[in-house]
C-alpha cells in the first residue's frame, strides 16, 4: 500500500480518537476541510508542514503516522484532549503543549536510558 494510505487513515484515525472534527482540524491547519478530507482518503499528497503540525497536535512522533498497523499507531497517544468547540487558538496550544512534552519526553529518555530500558 502506499505511503499516502497509510499517513491518511493514520490522520483520521488519531483525529477521531481525539475528537476533532475535520472542520476543526483543516482550521488549525491552515487548510479547507476538503483538502484534509483527501489526505483522509489517500487522494492526495500531505505535505510535510502539514504532517509536522498534525503530528505535533496529535503529540506523536512524525513517524507515527507511517505506522502501517493503526492499532499499533492509536497506542502512541499519550495525552487526549477531549472538548468540543475547539477554537484554531485552543488547537495551537496544544500542539504546543504536546511538543513541550514530547521532547521533555526524548530529553529523559537522553540523560536517563537505564530508566527507560
Amino acid at each position: 500500500m502506499k505511503t499516502t494510505f497509510f499517513l491518511g487513515i493514520n490522520i483520521k484515525q488519531y483525529r477521531e480518537k481525539l475528537g476533532y472534527s475535520q472542520e476543526e482540524m483543516a482550521q488549525f491547519l491552515g487548510i479547507n476541510r476538503v483538502s484534509l478530507s483527501q489526505y483522509e482518503t489517500g487522494d492526495r499528497e500531505i505535505p510535510l508542514e502539514v504532517l509536522n503540525k498534525s503530528a505535533n497536535l496529535f503529540g506523536i512522533e512524525l513517524i507515527d503516522l507511517l505506522e502501517s498497523n493503526p492499532d499499533s499507531a492509536t497506542a502512541n497517544i499519550a495525552f487526549a484532549f477531549r472538548a468540543q468547540n475547539l477554537t484554531t487558538e485552543d488547537l495551537n496550544s496544544i500542539a504546543q503543549f504536546q511538543k513541550i512534552v514530547r521532547n521533555y519526553m526524548k530529553m529523559t529518555r537522553n540523560l536517563n536510558p537505564e530508566i527507560h530500558e
